[in-house]
């Protein structure tokens, strides 16, 4: 599936039962379900485990999300729902006799908030330009790049008047801050903020 689609058409598509759709969406999320999984500090088989639960999860629900661009707060509440669940069971169920090893401890709270965020802001992102119309989203694409390009070069590159430059840059810049994807965000983070 293309980068472009959009997470609604994706989670539509795959409650509909389609197979490249669903793979899209776990590709497109796997990062930000990895990162949860690595800040509760399980690797290996637990990480699998709360990994395939989370998937699990999604296919026995995903009719049921009104809201397909918040997915990413979903996912990333499952996750650590399932993460803890799996930490308190295995703190019940100590051997006995077995020695226990002082695990590392996770990273800082800040530090996974960081992590968490970066990951949902650029899922919102990808999903916000998906949005845009191509010359609008190949403007903003070419004015993102690093080393950056002179308004001359990208007034050849995209067959554009210089003058023109500024004003669509600020009409796409709008258009993303209204996106359903970026107003998900927006809202998530607000939700965990109060």
């Amino acid at each position: 599936m293309e980068e472009s689609v959009t997470t609604t058409d994706l989670a539509q598509a795959a409650a509909g039962g389609d197979e490249d759709a669903w793979n899209s969406l776990v590709e497109r999320y796997l990062p930000l379900v990895r990162s949860v999984i690595r800040w509760h500090g399980l690797s290996g088989q637990d990480a699998e485990d709360i990994s395939q639960i989370l998937w699990l999860r999604l296919v026995e629900h995903l009719e049921d999300i009104r809201e397909p661009q918040a997915l990413p707060g979903w996912i990333k509440t499952t996750t650590r729902n399932e993460c803890i669940q799996l930490l308190k069971r295995a703190r019940r169920t100590v051997p006995v006799g077995a020695s226990v090893e002082p695990q590392p401890a996770p990273p800082a709270a800040q530090e996974l908030d960081e992590d968490l965020l970066r990951a949902e802001r650029h899922q919102a992102l990808l999903a916000a330009l998906a949005e845009l119309p191509d010359h609008q989203r190949n403007l903003l694409t070419l004015l993102a790049v690093d080393p950056p390009l002179s308004y001359a070069e990208i007034s050849r590159r995209l067959g554009i008047r210089i003058g023109s430059i500024g004003p669509t840059r600020a009409r796409a810049l709008s258009r993303l801050r209204e996106s359903p994807a970026m107003a998900a965000l927006i809202e998530t983070s607000t939700e965990v903020t109060s």
